[in-house]
């Protein structure tokens, strides 16, 4: 019998999906048909067509090298419609039980006089806005566009590992892997009944549209971008572009009685939703960072009027702060009355002085996060740590506790990724897509993303990760 490309593949003990699920076998079946050179033609010819397309993101701290193509692994990752459920039905829930939050902090605060969550982790939160006090939005939604970052454990067990309220990204790679794939491998999707992702531009532009200003008769909506050496520059033009809006930057709009007009050949043009891509400090320079360049002046009059609609509303931030993340379980709670059915990775909050000292006495065993982070930056990995880096960590969490967290080292699943030339296991995580207007849609799947080297646990692509397609079978 001859070999397949899986003959030989050891997940070296860690849980996964293309062995342990039964709605992989299809999937299987029809890889192994392929020989590992007629993969690694495929590969090779998917990723050439990634950079031919321009599908990029900015590494800053890389002085030589200004866009770099998100390493993309030819071989899919499969959940089953019983697992999708399960997700959904949580990331739904947790997102729900975020926008009451969010709206109740900025409002009556009950979450903080019954002490659910410390009001100095709120109120003394650096994402805290309180010129967002009494803005009134229609929905209550807050955040319309949310990546929940989900990881499997050694049982596989789904948890989720951080919630990004304010401006996540990589939703452009999810459509556009899955374009690759079907060009790439046309015969491993015939008739496996595979949900479909076409439509989250759709879905995006339906939820913005659903939170414009009363009497808006047929809004405008926009999407505003720090411009071409942001990160995810390709992204913004990808969503502008599946959206059927003008992409903008903050030159382009100015505001007026109140009210956001945007420059255009024919005179201003009234703008009732701006879906924007940078964070609040440089959204108006008249409150926040008076250096901006990149905001619009004024802007923040504009939306306390109810004149224009901002997904995500300013002030998300705080629902993003990886302390607050450890309560979110009483937050649920608190709000709905359920039991999470996504569970947290246990989490030690270094601002108390019991978990300081628990994860002093454990760092070698432990996660270290920063809790205004993102990207990957600033982790420490106990187990996978130098002596030095172990004693710089430790310094850090002595001189500022309140900005860090512990976690312990969760065995990430794992999924068969192509490696020069060979198929290995490498550690994944996943991002699923959540759109809120009057209710919440998840994209089926999301951004798997997988850590290239050898034992890495850090997916990031800002720290070397790539990622797969992901399917949700129907």
């Amino acid at each position: 019998m001859d070999r397949t490309i899986l003959d030989g593949y050891d997940p070296g003990g860690f849980y996964c999906e293309m062995l342990k699920s039964s709605a992989s076998a299809v999937v299987r079946e029809r890889l192994s048909r392929l020989s590992i050179e007629a993969l690694n033609h495929r590969a090779a010819a998917a990723n050439a067509e990634l950079y031919n397309l321009g599908i990029t993101f900015t590494v800053y701290s890389d002085a030589k090298t200004i866009d770099r193509v998100l390493p993309f692994d030819v071989l899919p990752r499969v959940l089953s419609a019983e697992e999708w459920r399960h997700l959904e039905t949580g990331i739904i829930q947790r997102i729900t039980a975020i926008n009451l939050m969010l709206d109740d902090i900025y409002h009556d605060q009950h979450l903080l006089r019954d002490g659910i969550v410390p009001r100095a982790l709120i109120l003394g939160n650096r994402n805290y806005r309180s010129e967002m006090r009494g803005v009134d939005l229609p929905h209550k939604a807050y955040v319309n566009i949310c990546g929940t970052d989900i990881v499997r454990d050694e049982r596989g067990q789904f948890l989720v590992l951080e919630d990004n309220a304010r401006t996540p990204s990589g939703v452009s790679y999810v459509v556009e892997n899955r374009h690759m794939m079907l060009r790439a491998f046309p015969d491993l999707f015939d008739d496996i009944g595979l949900r479909e992702i076409d439509n989250y531009g759709a879905r995006l532009i339906a939820a913005l549209l659903e939170m414009a200003p009363p009497g808006a008769g047929d809004p405008q909506v926009v999407l505003l971008s720090p411009g071409t050496y942001n990160s995810a520059y390709f992204e913004h033009v990808f969503l502008a572009r599946e959206m059927g809006v003008p992409l903008v930057e903050g030159p382009d709009l100015v505001v007026e009685d109140e009210s956001v007009w945007m420059r255009t050949t024919g005179g201003l043009a009234r703008v009732d939703v701006i879906y924007r891509r940078l964070n609040d400090d440089f959204l108006d320079p008249e409150i926040f960072n008076p250096e901006s360049l990149l905001g619009v002046r004024g802007l923040m009059r504009a939306y306390r009027a109810g004149n224009v609609a901002l997904a995500n509303a300013i002030g998300t931030g705080v629902a993003d702060d990886k302390a607050v993340y450890a309560y979110m379980p009483r937050v649920i709670r608190y709000y709905l009355g359920e039991e999470p059915v996504l569970q947290n990775v246990p989490t030690h909050i270094c601002r108390e002085a019991e978990a300081l000292r628990y994860t002093l006495d454990h760092l070698a065993e432990l996660v270290v996060k920063p809790v205004g982070e993102a990207g990957g930056y600033g982790i420490t990995v106990g187990p996978k740590a130098s002596v030095a880096e172990l004693e710089a960590c430790r310094e850090k969490l002595l001189a500022d506790p309140e900005n860090y967290i512990s976690q312990p080292c969760i065995n990430l699943s794992v999924s068969p990724t192509l490696i020069d030339g060979a198929i290995e296991a490498r550690h994944v995580d996943l991002r699923p897509f959540a759109v809120t207007g009057s209710g919440t849609w998840v994209l089926p799947g999301g951004l798997t993303r997988v850590a290239l080297k050898r034992g890495s646990l850090v997916v990031n692509s800002s720290q070397g990760g790539g990622s797969k397609d992901t399917w949700v079978l129907g």
